[in-house]
């Protein structure tokens, strides 16, 4: 059965309902070739690179505790919002855009919020696979220019802004980002980034103008290729030396992190964004699914494979910081060493405080016994020239959640492993297939909408998708910019998280108290294959709405009461640097959530006021109609006359 039978089948076999105009568009809707492609492309969606670094840094720090606030915040409130929008955009076959208009007049706007938002996040989303696609190519050079200072031109020594940090620093800032001091300095497009951009941005198009059921074929490879490079990195990574400092965090339970509103906060916030909710992405690619489908076993399936993503990469993540930390540790003792056996040579240092010769053969155990032995007077001289060289403190500095953990702790990790240049081009490779699968689905959630509400986008579909990654692609242009990565990050960390938050808690109330989750449920009995149980009622329009309200509240307490900052790059020091945001910037993030939030105010506010005109016309009319009659005259001619004609009634005295 082709492609074309297979939706005419479908659509004969449903009961008739609206127009001939609706039943020609859902014969015309096309099909996914198989439910194994459906399931990859939503997990290939799904599964962030950006949450693939959250996460283990989450657990890492709040310990073991965590995981288990995420699992009952995945299947509380992440399970049943994925099974209602998959379960939406499959029984009305409608996208994210016009979907919501069924629910009620009062959503219409909604839809208009999500597409707007979801279009905003793929202007900067592809930055990151441009970032990942620069390091893979420059992989492929050894050495690895992110394992040493480069040289000065004409010169024998180092690059002195580099020699004042470390070479993987100095890649990223200055010359992979060329970043600016400040977010105020603009800069110049880095024109590296610029050709690799629009190569993506190629790569993006290619893949979505030859359809869905070739869509469906390359999400699935760029779904499962991922997993296989993890494998690898999985194995190697538990034997590095260090491996168990890490894993050992993974393991302690912090029971104060229970009563902890910011870890729940968070946890409840990287649901959504792990997931990919509220974007309408999910409700685009469920609409392509015949009726008959079970959805809740999809919901479960792809919460399940995200998760279990999460928990196979963690250990991995982890012993690789273990060994970054132990390797680091080590440099920073010996180092130590250096300086302490140069001092005395100038004289600076007594004697006594040189360290014994095989100390360099064995500097874990040997480095701290040796400085407690030292007289209190010289113990105090050569802590005062010598750099604290804690494990703890090593493993502390990864603390900081974000893109820049992946370009700089993890490929310095990645540099002291033997074969670092194979492993990097591994590590790339994966990043970039796990970016690129997931900005395929960002902007197929730009163009079904688009397709779906003009007929002219349906009729050229490739000129209408080359057109509209061309025009993203310029639009993007913007955050590879000097002070682009700034810009980046207020959007990630400061903007996005409150429209996501809003819209899925207005997702729920729409579809749990409006459209009524009882009707939903029972209009998918068929599917789910028997009743649905009064604990899922509950969880659906009771708890999950309840839990969200809770979490807006927390949110927006959580982000106002933290500084408005950003992590920066001083180029006279060569360190990054903590700086606040200006005030134009905090301007610009509450300008921003007005305005995608603008088209959902105004079409409430429409209805609002036609559902007040209406129901003034009803009460004239009812004034009209029930108007209390004036007698002029007690007599029966007065009353006669008062009276309407068909009213009028033979009058008899009483005796």
């Amino acid at each position: 059965m082709t492609l074309v039978e297979f939706s005419r089948h479908e659509t004969s076999s449903q009961p008739e309902q609206g127009t001939k105009k609706k039943k020609h568009e859902d014969v015309s809707r096309p099909l996914w070739s198989s439910k194994v492609e459906y399931i990859l492309t939503q997990v290939g969606y799904t599964v962030r690179l950006t949450n693939l670094w959250i996460f283990p840094q989450l657990w890492y720090l709040n310990g073991g505790v965590f995981i288990i606030i995420y699992t009952f915040m995945l299947f509380v409130i992440g399970v049943p919002i994925l099974f209602m929008e998959m379960a939406f955009g499959q029984r009305l076959r409608q996208n994210g855009l016009t979907a919501w208009k069924f629910t009620s007049p009062w959503m219409t706007g909604l839809g208009y919020t999500i597409f707007m938002v979801c279009f905003v996040r793929s202007l900067y989303s592809n930055v990151m696979n441009c970032w990942s696609l620069f390091y893979f190519v420059q992989s492929f050079t050894f050495p690895l220019p992110w394992d040493m200072c480069p040289l000065v031109k004409n010169a024998s020594g180092f690059d002195p802004e580099c020699a004042r940090t470390t070479p993987s620093m100095y890649f990223w800032y200055r010359m992979t980002l060329k970043a600016s001091d400040r977010i105020e300095d603009p800069g110049t497009v880095v024109p590296t980034l610029l050709l690799i951009l629009f190569l993506v941005w190629c790569l993006t198009a290619l893949i979505l103008v030859s359809g869905l059921k070739c869509l469906g074929k390359v999400m699935s490879v760029l779904a499962l290729l991922p997993y296989f490079l993890l494998l690898s990195f999985f194995i190697r990574c538990l034997l590095l030396e260090g491996a168990s400092l890490g894993l050992q965090h993974l393991l302690v339970f912090k029971i104060p992190v229970v009563y902890s509103m910011k870890i729940w906060c968070l946890a409840g916030n990287l649901v959504l964004s792990a997931l990919g909710l509220g974007y309408g992405v999910i409700a685009s690619f469920s609409s392509y699914m015949p009726s008959s489908n079970n959805c809740l076993l999809d919901a479960f399936v792809v919460t399940l494979f995200n998760l279990g993503t999460f928990l196979f990469v963690t250990p991995a993540i982890i012993s690789c910081v273990g060994f970054w930390a132990t390797i680091n540790t080590q440099r920073c003792r010996e180092k130590n060493v250096e300086i302490l056996t140069s001092l005395i040579s100038s004289g600076e240092l007594p004697p006594e405080a040189k360290p014994p010769q095989n100390m360099l053969d064995n500097m874990a155990s040997m480095f701290t016994p040796w400085v407690e032995s030292l007289p209190q007077s010289s113990k105090e001289m050569v802590l005062s020239r010598v750099s604290d060289c804690d494990m703890q403190k090593q493993l502390l500095k990864v603390s900081e959640p974000g893109s820049n953990f992946a370009f700089l702790a993890f490929i310095e990790a990645l540099s002291f492993i033997p074969g670092s240049s194979y492993w990097s081009i591994f590590f790339f490779l994966q990043l970039f297939t796990l970016g690129l699968s997931s900005m395929v689905g960002i902007v197929q959630g730009v163009i079904t909408p688009l397709q779906d509400t003009c007929y002219s986008f349906r009729k050229y579909p490739k000129l209408f998708i080359v057109t509209l990654s061309l025009t993203m692609f310029v639009g993007s242009i913007f955050f590879i910019k000097s002070s682009g990565y700034y810009y980046y990050r207020l959007l990630k960390d400061h903007w996005l998280v409150l429209p996501i938050l809003f819209i899925v808690t207005l997702e729920t109330l729409a579809i749990a108290w409006v459209y009524g989750i009882k009707r939903l449920l029972e209009e998918m009995v068929g599917l789910v294959g028997r009743p649905v149980s009064p604990i899922s009622c509950f969880l659906f329009c009771h708890l999950c709405p309840v839990m969200l309200l809770a979490l807006s509240v927390v949110t927006i307490i959580y982000m106002s009461s933290e500084d408005f900052t950003y992590i920066a790059w001083d180029s006279s020091t060569s360190k990054e640097v903590v700086r606040k945001y200006p005030q134009w910037a905090v301007k610009l993030v509450i300008s921003l959530t007005i305005f995608v939030f603008l088209p959902h105010v105004i079409y409430f506010i429409n209805n609002l006021l036609s559902k007040i005109s209406a129901n003034y016309v009803s009460i004239e009319n009812a004034t009209r109609v029930s108007k209390p009659l004036v007698l002029r005259s007690r007599s029966p001619e007065g009353l006669k006359k008062s009276l309407p004609k068909e009213e009028i009634v033979p009058f008899k005295r009483k005796s």
